[in-house]
């Protein structure tokens, strides 16, 4: 019987462990930085599917914050690749209005907040891959 209220005590341990390693329950960086705002909206950020657009796509959208971290008024693209067709527009605008969706709020800290409010970002969006590393065998070094 002495082993019940151990065993309730790791099994207590253990779930506060899961919700605190569970990210929809942990609580988003402050956003305190230009560059942090940037960092957040990439790591937002999925293109559309390589397969239904042109690979080497870049939009540009210009959107503004509130100090809350919502957008204010409606963002608005200011440039779009010249290879791209009706296509490749129409589902780069909704992969970035869908981006835009999963990154608002943004969790501005206080200062952050005063200083973006209302203040348009010109927020480029591409999907260019990497290329690939260049294999240069002749610089490789060999042990014999």
């Amino acid at each position: 019987m002495a082993s019940l209220p151990r065993r309730l005590r790791w099994l207590s341990v253990a779930a506060l462990l899961l919700a605190a390693a569970n990210p929809a329950t942990a609580q988003p960086a402050q956003v305190n930085t230009i560059a942090d705002v940037f960092a957040r909206l990439r790591s937002c950020w999925k293109p559309p599917e390589p397969s239904r657009v042109h690979p080497d796509i870049d939009i540009t959208v210009i959107v503004s914050f509130n100090r809350a971290g919502e957008i204010l008024g409606r963002p608005r693209v200011t440039y779009e690749s010249e290879q791209a067709d009706d296509n490749d527009r129409l589902l780069y605008r909704i992969a970035v209005m869908a981006t835009l969706q999963r990154c608002v709020p943004m969790p501005f800290t206080e200062g952050m907040a005063g200083a973006v409010a209302g203040r348009p970002f010109a927020i480029r969006f591409h999907n260019r891959k990497p290329p690939p590393a260049e294999k240069r065998a002749w610089l490789i070094q060999k042990i014999l």
